[in-house]
Formats: structure tokens, sequence, C-alpha cells
């Protein structure tokens, strides 16, 4: 007779050890964290550090007013801009900013109290680094172009309708469609409208956000120029988690029903299958005709871990800490026209 303590542990083990292993990894990148934070000699500090006269002022975007594009709380959508200059000046990058998702009214509630739902909580001023850097150094590509960066206040990758608002008699504001509409219109007039060469990014729900509105993208600009999308870290799986949920198939259905996300996907697809299938990546790509690349690390963290709705929510929370601490970067797709 096999000894019931040893019944026990299987059983425990199935689902409790999954959990344990993924505590262990929070708690390992926790600790590199800190270990780098005090390390004198990091790179990230010399590379990344832009000193406070490169700082890129918000721009809130007055003219939403007039369309009623407004974020989660009813304030103002808002971008970076800096101009481009030299042979970049007719050359435009925009980054959507990532940040996750909210998919009821709690969620929400809560996130209208942060600089995800808010321009009152954003900061006014922040340094450009990457690929959005204005040093040649860091940024050889990109580095003179007309950089954006497009704040993410709406919850929904910009893709929220109005006609889903104001459920169980709370004030909220699902406007993301309308933001993106009204930043391209204001861009549009600052001289996008001319572009030569154009390039949509963004990150997380940033990513899911340029795919989604990439062709848009490509059909506001001039039929000759190059224009191509790039979705970094956006790839988010339909697929089961460790334990077996659909976790993400599920919060991404209740985002679609609350914001009403589906009049901002494609057509073809919300017609053949359930109009919350029709946000991941893997539906949105086979419609996009516009140059693509997906970008991803070679070991997603969040998506790798997220075994159950806690786990995801502590995740989302430290995911800040981590992200561009991941140097290996694979290209794992490229779609041309």
């Amino acid at each position: 007779m096999a000894n019931p303590r040893l019944r026990g542990w299987r059983k425990w083990a199935k689902k409790d050890w999954a959990i344990a292993a993924v505590g262990f990894t929070i708690i390992l990148f926790a600790l590199t964290l800190l270990f780098d934070s005090r390390n004198p000699t990091s790179s990230s500090s010399s590379t990344f550090n832009l000193p406070s006269n490169h700082l890129i002022p918000l721009t809130l975007l007055h003219r939403a007013k007039a369309t009623g594009a407004f974020c989660l709380d009813g304030s103002l959508p808002g971008y970076h801009f800096q101009k481009g200059f030299g042979s970049g000046s007719n050359h435009w990058l925009l980054h959507i900013e990532g940040g996750g998702w909210c998919n009821s009214i709690e969620t929400c509630e809560i996130r209208k109290r942060t600089a995800l739902g808010s321009s009152k909580y954003m900061d006014p001023l922040i340094p450009f680094d990457g690929i959005l850097s204005h040093q040649s150094s860091q940024n050889p590509d990109f580095y003179n172009w007309n950089i954006v960066k497009m704040r993410y206040c709406d919850g929904a990758s910009l893709a929220g309708h109005p006609e889903s608002e104001f459920k169980n008699g709370t004030k909220l504001f699902f406007r993301g469609q309308l933001i993106w509409e009204a930043i391209m219109s204001e861009l549009l007039s600052l001289g996008l409208s001319k572009a030569k060469q154009a390039l949509l990014t963004g990150c997380s729900a940033g990513g899911l956000a340029t795919l989604i509105h990439c062709d848009d993208f490509r059909a506001h600009l001039p039929k000759d120029a190059t224009v191509k999308c790039l979705a970094d870290a956006g790839f988010f799986l339909d697929e089961p988690d460790i334990l077996g949920n659909r976790t993400m198939s599920n919060f991404y259905h209740d985002v679609v029903q609350l914001q009403g996300v589906a009049k901002s996907l494609h057509k073809k697809c919300i017609t053949e299958m359930e109009p919350s299938k029709c946000i991941f990546p893997q539906q949105i790509i086979k419609n996009i005709r516009t140059p693509l690349f997906i970008v991803n690390p070679a070991y997603d963290f969040w998506q790798v871990t997220c075994s159950n709705t806690t786990i995801c929510l502590l995740l989302n929370a430290i995911s800040f800490l981590i992200i561009g601490s991941i140097t290996d970067w694979i290209i794992i797709r490229y779609n041309t026209s």
C-alpha cells in the first residue's frame, strides 16, 4: 500500500509546487535587481541615465476635449515629443507605452488613480532612452528622428469605445480608440503627414496596441512613405497556463467585453470567431498588410510564470522593475507587404 503521506505530496505537487517555483523565481529576480542597483559598475547606470536637460516634457492633448478623447478618469491624454533634425527631419518614430489592462469596474477604478489611467499622475518630464534616445552612440538608427512617446491611460491598448461606459453606475471613460485618433490627428498636423519614413512601435500592452493600429497608422501616411510596425513583448499567447487554466483568454474576454474593444478589431476576424479571440496577436497578424516586426524576449518572464490571477497581479506590479533588464531579444517574425 502506498504511503498516504507520499500520495498527499504527489497531489500537492501538481499545483502548489508550480506556484512555489514561481515564488522562487520572483525572489531570484528581486535579488538580482537589488544587486544591480547596488553595483556601482552597473552598465545600465552609466549608459541610460540622461542628464536633466534632456528630459522631454509631457504635452496634454487639449484638442481632445472636442472629440471626447479622455483617460479613464476623464483627464486629458498626453504624449512626449522630441523634434527631429538633419537627415531625420522627415522621419518619425511613435512609441506606445505599455502597462497591462483593466478587466473590471473594480480594476479600472484602481487604475484611474495612477499614471496608467490619468494624466494627473503622469511625470511631467521623462528621459528618452534606448530606441527613443537622442544620442547617436545609443540609438544610431533613430537618434535624429521625430520621436513621440504616447502615454497609455485607457487600460485597453488604445482600443476602448464609449458605448461601453457607465456600467454599474460607475463613471469611467473607455475612450482608447478616440485617444489614438486624437493623438494621430495632432501629430499629422505637426509634420507626420509629410513623413518619408515612419515606425510605429510599443511595448507589452503598447505592443498589442501597435498590432491593433498598425494598418490604420499606415493609412494616414503618404503612399510613397516607408512605413513599418514593431511590436515589442506584445505577443501574448492564447494558450493554457502551467496549471491548465486559460488565464489570458478569460482575462482578454473581460477586457473586450468591458470596454467594447471588438469595434477596433478586424471585421473579418470578429465575424468568424468570438471577438475576444481576435485580440490575440496570432489572429491579428493574419490580417495586417503593413510590414511588421515582432520582437519578444527569448523567455518572456511574465507569460512563462503567469499561472493564476494572484500571481499575474503580482508579476504585473513588478514588471516595470525588470523591463529593459533582459537583453537577449530575438526577432521571431517579419511580415512583408
